[in-house]
């Protein structure tokens, strides 16, 4: 019987352990998401262009359908003041009277930025698609 017990310890063992491995993968994966989680921002960032109203005249064209929203969040579209629930009826109206125009946004930079959703999805309900903003 002495004879098994040691020639069972003079065997090489074939078989790779694994724990030290997982362990190790799952710290790391833990580490991941703990840097994950403090590198990104909460919410979504947005940072729009600024609008200055001298330098951005010379980028617009007269034949475009001019949307302007200040940092208080109101929308004048063709210079007629509006509010985020009639800027869907105005870009309507808009777009019979002077028919399939690009749309300029003129934004400034402290807008909500949902106001800014909102005319881009009444430009596309109106049929508006060509949209764009117009920066300094």
């Amino acid at each position: 019987m002495g004879l098994l017990s040691a020639k069972q310890n003079e065997d090489v063992m074939a078989e790779i352990n694994i724990t030290p491995f997982t362990d190790v993968l799952l710290v790391l994966l833990i580490i991941f998401m703990i840097l994950a989680a403090i590198v990104t921002p909460p919410g979504f960032e947005k940072e729009l262009p600024n609008s200055n109203p001298n330098q951005s005249q010379q980028n617009i064209n007269h034949n475009d359908i001019q949307v302007q929203v200040n940092d208080k969040g109101v929308i004048f579209v063709d210079s007629h003041k509006t509010n985020a629930q009639g800027v869907y009826a105005v870009m309507a109206q808009v777009r019979a009277k002077r028919g399939d125009k690009h749309v300029s946004i003129i934004a400034d930079a402290k807008a909500p930025y949902g106001i800014i959703i909102r005319i881009l999805d009444a430009a596309k309900i109106a049929g508006l698609d060509n949209v764009g903003f117009v920066t300094s």
